[in-house]
């Protein structure tokens, strides 16, 4: 009997494992998937919390709800991975497994330790995040009450999960302070090490427009060095200084712990992987997918999703000895929450930034690109339906794995 072991039972791991025990023989191939936790979380959902859309309970269920009946899964915590072994060790009763293939998909996680200061007396008092389910509820707790001051939201560094989060929030945060008449009372300032609002020039500029016409200041190439708890303060190594009452973090996001503790990863615990057929670079019979790897696409659900073909294709071409075609082309599209019931759409790859036009279908769309619309609004919402009923089921999706340029303006 053969092991494919999959380490993470987040999106990528449990669409692998949905895939993958379609198309291996289960008489001779064995999936285990292994996950500390037992609570699967929408993530994209933490956004809406703090102001008061979703509830934690709207973004929670059980994970063995999406991991298939043929399919063992083990919750524990991960003690060490040995590539050149073919094994892992696992922490609960030292419990050793080893494998034929490995899947690699333990996901990113916040490391707000990285940056001095940040988790002192202020945190999760009046200085918050929200890409965790505890951050979010804090910091809805903490708005419902709030009346007014300078609120400032600071994105860490480059790469996170869902690139485009950040921007949403200061959106929505704009909005929620207008449906409250009290957005006078509130200055908010986005704080980015990013030249600009966005990474990609010309979605940049129209994200940057939109900052500009809700009064939302941005403070551009600001690398925060450390949080003052007393005097309200964040600084950059350049020196500059900015005030806060209220501080929304995006903290350093870095790989799982136990692929630094493996020696597998890079500087940021990131698995430094194929870009194109999403193997690791190091070990043949390792594959990774989603945040875990270290290649050049966003950290979203949806680019699982477009990875994921590319992985099964990839693998159970090696399994067979036969060379691997599939090819992963970056493929990422995200709706942007910007208030009053609307969103943008972006939709993009390595080589091509994101355009205007309509998407899926020229003319018809339904939803435009680089663009506000109610339609694209109701895209990003419908998006939780889909997620726990069709991708995490490996269930139809009605968009291609590879971006198309069908709709787009150049």
């Amino acid at each position: 009997m053969k092991t494919l072991l999959i380490l993470g039972g987040g999106t990528a791991g449990t669409i692998m494992a949905q895939k993958m025990s379609k198309h291996l023989d289960l008489k001779t191939w064995k999936i285990i998937v292994v996950d500390k936790e037992e609570t699967h979380y929408y993530q994209p959902g933490f956004l809406f919390i703090p102001f008061g859309t979703y509830k934690a309970k709207d973004v929670i269920k059980p994970k063995k709800r999406f991991i298939p009946s043929n399919v063992e899964i083990i919750y524990s915590d991960i003690e060490i991975i040995e590539p050149d072994n073919n094994t892992v060790m696992l922490v609960n009763n030292q419990q050793e497994i080893k494998y034929d293939y490995l899947i690699v998909a333990t996901g990113t996680r916040l490391a707000p330790e990285e940056t001095p200061g940040l988790m002192e007396e202020g945190w999760h008092k009046n200085i918050f995040d929200f890409y965790t389910i505890e951050g979010a509820v804090a910091l809805h707790e903490f708005l419902s009450k709030w009346e007014g001051g300078k609120m400032v939201v600071s994105l860490a560094e480059m790469p996170i999960k869902c690139p485009v989060a950040p921007l949403e929030f200061v959106f929505l945060a704009d909005w929620y302070f207008k449906q409250r008449g009290m957005r006078d009372k509130v200055e908010i300032i986005y704080a980015t090490p990013l030249p600009g609002a966005f990474t990609k020039a010309r979605s940049a500029a129209v994200l940057g427009g939109m900052m500009e016409e809700k009064n939302i200041l941005i403070e551009t190439d600001f690398n925060i060095s450390e949080v003052n708890n007393s005097a309200q303060t964040i600084t950059s190594y350049d020196g500059r200084e900015l005030a806060y009452d209220v501080l929304v973090s995006i903290p350093v996001n870095m790989g799982a712990d136990v692929i630094e503790r493996s020696g597998m990863g890079d500087e940021l615990n990131y698995v430094p992987t194929d870009k194109f057929t999403l193997q690791s670079n190091k070990w043949e019979n390792v594959f990774v997918i989603g945040d875990a790897s270290n290649i050049p696409t966003s950290k979203a659900g949806s680019v699982v999703h477009f990875m994921a073909e590319a992985v099964t294709e990839n693998m159970l071409s090696h399994m067979k000895g036969q060379p691997m075609q599939a090819k992963f082309d970056g493929h990422a599209n995200c709706y942007i929450e910007s208030g009053h019931n609307k969103a943008i759409l972006i939709d993009f790859n390595y080589d091509v930034e994101p355009l205007p036009g309509t998407y899926p279908m020229p003319v018809l769309g339904p939803f435009s690109l680089l663009k506000e619309s109610y339609i694209n609004h109701l895209g990003k919402l419908v998006f939780r339906w889909m997620y726990w009923n069709l991708l995490l089921k490996d269930g139809f999706m009605p968009v291609s794995n590879k971006m198309s340029m069908v709709g787009k303006k150049k």
